[in-house]
């Protein structure tokens, strides 16, 4: 399953040239990255989180999850501030906005995808 979503997030978007319909299949693959990597990003938090409740059933240790949830909480915040300053900073046209948050988003996600997949041990 992970391979498969994984297999799709990597998917190259090209925008051919500026005109509408080529600049709106663009938009509409950027959106399906994303929309795959966070796919594969809360299959990744699920499992850890089920990991991580494992640990403290074990070891009593209640201390790791509460500390992974508030990570979790603050990577989207920063997700969002991060590539909001892009999209600001590409107004007042829109279109470039749009493209600059999206990809910033892919970025970001595709690396919290990569810190997720490391073993816990």
């Amino acid at each position: 399953m992970a391979s498969a979503s994984h297999a799709q997030a990597e998917q190259t978007c090209e925008l051919a040239s500026n005109n509408t319909d080529d600049t709106k299949r663009y938009i509409q693959c950027l959106d399906q990255v994303i929309a795959d990597l966070q796919r594969d990003q809360k299959m990744w938090i699920n499992k850890l989180t089920m990991d991580l409740e494992k640990i403290k059933e074990d070891s009593g240790n209640s201390q790791l999850l509460p500390i992974f949830n508030r990570s979790i909480k603050n990577q989207e915040r920063y997700l969002e501030d991060s590539c909001r300053w892009r999209y600001l900073q590409k107004m007042p046209n829109s279109t470039k906005a749009a493209i600059a948050y999206k990809q910033c988003e892919i970025e970001i996600l595709k690396n919290h995808v990569q810190v997720l997949q490391r073993p816990l041990k």
